[in-house]
């Protein structure tokens, strides 16, 4: 065996102790994982300045990059809040009784081995490995070579937390980390469909498409996120307001944050202009449609503030003060629009309009759809799901936001007492 093979080896031998540990046994493990992340914030810390001090990538990536003390607190809450969570394994849904006497039922239980692949956010170490702990699933992870110190670091303090647990030191190994930067250790993980049963990419356009294309193991995509925020003329002034500026403003370079704005020209005169002037003082530049760019320059905005939009700008993730916008007939051209150039991600509506909302809650083909809300909180987290093991934008397994649920599946269990085929 090569590195790779081994550590995913191990993983998948961990992976069946874990499978049978016992709620009180996982749930000891994520309290002293929690501990063990902040008792080791200093030693965390260091390792993730000197990964953001050498890396060369824009401003958006050094900011998921970064680490700061409250984010390691953020992190350490989120493994104790999926430690509260309710544990699914083990338990048994839709118990039938056949005409022949048989008792029919699915038994809640792990996918197995998860292989997760991502790049900027340490975070994802611990929120992947408490996830999976919970849920039974062994986890190996593999984080991108910008990160690659501070997630050593916090893989490190994860596993110190095992061990001062009540959790079998067998189930152990079922967290494993992939320490090389090396792209090609990538390119091993994805061959290993004997010991990995799901590969979870998190990362940027390029990420997504090599590991969809060279991965024998089932994917379940994160792609990038493409959000809109579309404004009804019957919104409330002060709801716009708020709602577009969090969306777009309140940390932009995530991937649920708003990327274009799409306005029904119903809410052209009562809201445009206003909402594009707070945006530009906001500090937001503007890729404007002809009908936007008039209101811009009869709200007398700056022209540096903005510029002409192309088809381009309208499918462009921009994780930054950027945002499109372009103007609309109805909401069913709003609806044609996200389906042109969205990602399947998060999508918003900003209405006082009860058809309008349903009509675009069944339009709509995205993984979230938001009424009169940010886009901000298409989050896991938010979502009371705990932490995230990622946003799905493919249909299988799971769509959106995926927690402790979207981590297992179901066997058959199949109780007789006597019976045989005739």
């Amino acid at each position: 065996m090569n590195e790779i093979e081994q550590i995913a080896f191990q993983v998948r031998q961990g992976a069946r102790w874990l499978a049978r540990a016992s709620t009180a046994a996982k749930n000891s493990a994520l309290v002293e994982m929690a501990n063990a992340v902040r008792e080791n914030q200093d030693k965390i810390l260091a390792a993730n300045l000197i990964d953001v001090q050498s890396s060369e990538r824009d401003p958006a990536f050094v900011d998921r990059l970064r680490l700061n003390p409250e984010r390691i607190e953020s992190m350490a809450c989120a493994i104790e809040e999926v430690c509260n969570l309710e544990d699914p394994i083990g338990r048994v849904e839709r118990m039938v009784r056949r005409p022949n006497g048989l008792q029919v039922g699915r038994q809640r239980i792990p996918l197995g081995v998860v292989g997760i692949i991502y790049e900027a956010r340490p975070n994802v170490t611990s929120d992947a490995a408490a996830l999976c702990l919970k849920s039974g699933n062994g986890v190996m992870l593999r984080g991108g070579s910008d990160a690659q110190l501070s997630n050593q670091a916090v893989y490190e303090a994860l596993r110190e937390g095992l061990k001062k647990s009540l959790l079998d030191p067998r189930a152990h190994d079922a967290i494993g980390f992939v320490s090389s930067p090396d792209r090609e250790a990538v390119g091993e993980m994805l061959k290993l469909d004997k010991y990995i049963d799901v590969i979870i990419p998190r990362g940027g356009k390029s990420l997504i498409s090599f590991v969809s294309q060279h991965s024998r193991i089932p994917v379940i995509k994160h792609d990038e996120g493409v959000c809109h925020v579309v404004v009804d003329g019957s919104a409330a002034p002060k709801m716009v307001d708020d709602i577009v500026i969090n969306s777009k403003t309140h940390r932009p370079t995530v991937c649920n944050s708003a990327e274009t704005l799409v306005v029904l020209e119903n809410a052209v005169q009562p809201h445009l202009g206003r909402i594009l002037g707070q945006l530009a003082q906001a500090g937001v530049h503007l890729f404007l449609d002809d009908i936007a760019m008039k209101e811009a320059k009869a709200a007398g905005l700056s022209e540096t503030c903005f510029e002409p939009a192309t088809s381009e700008h309208y499918a462009r993730e921009f994780l930054a003060l950027e945002i499109s916008v372009k103007v609309v007939p109805d909401l069913e051209a709003a609806i044609e629009h996200i389906g042109t150039y969205g990602s399947r991600h998060t999508e918003a509506l900003i209405t006082n309009n009860h058809a309008q909302a349903q009509a675009f809650i069944d339009g709509v083909d995205s993984s979230c759809v938001v009424i009169n809300a940010s886009t901000r909180f298409a989050d896991g987290n938010q979502l009371g799901l705990g932490a995230e093991i990622g946003i799905s934008t493919t249909r299988l397994h799971a769509y959106g936001p995926m927690g402790i649920e979207e981590l297992t599946t179901t066997k058959f269990i199949v109780l007789g007492d006597g019976q045989v085929r005739n």
